[in-house]
């Protein structure tokens, strides 16, 4: 039996598009330690991360907590809207 050697290139590449962001706002409802804990137990952060990124949303309105895919961030902020934070997601500065 002839042995046929095959030479497979494949020209196609897969890219998702551009980064998306999910930001969360201060509010004047949410107690911080409460904010802290939503970021821990949703995203699964550290105590020290969660407390930082809480304290940035206390302190300068905002922070961003989650980047990936329009689809993944679009989850996160509708959980976000679950555990009554409020929350955004827009494209990831380049």
């Amino acid at each position: 039996m002839a042995q046929t050697s095959y030479d497979t290139h494949l020209d196609e590449q897969l890219t998702l598009g551009a980064p998306w962001v999910t930001v969360v706002w201060d509010d004047p409802v949410n107690l911080m330690t409460y904010v802290a804990f939503v970021f821990r137990s949703y995203f699964g952060m550290s105590g020290e991360t969660a407390e930082r990124l809480m304290l940035q949303v206390h302190n300068e309105g905002r922070a961003v907590v989650a980047h990936g895919t329009r689809e993944e961030m679009e989850r996160h902020v509708a959980a976000m809207h679950g555990y009554g934070l409020m929350a955004t997601l827009q494209k990831a500065d380049e």
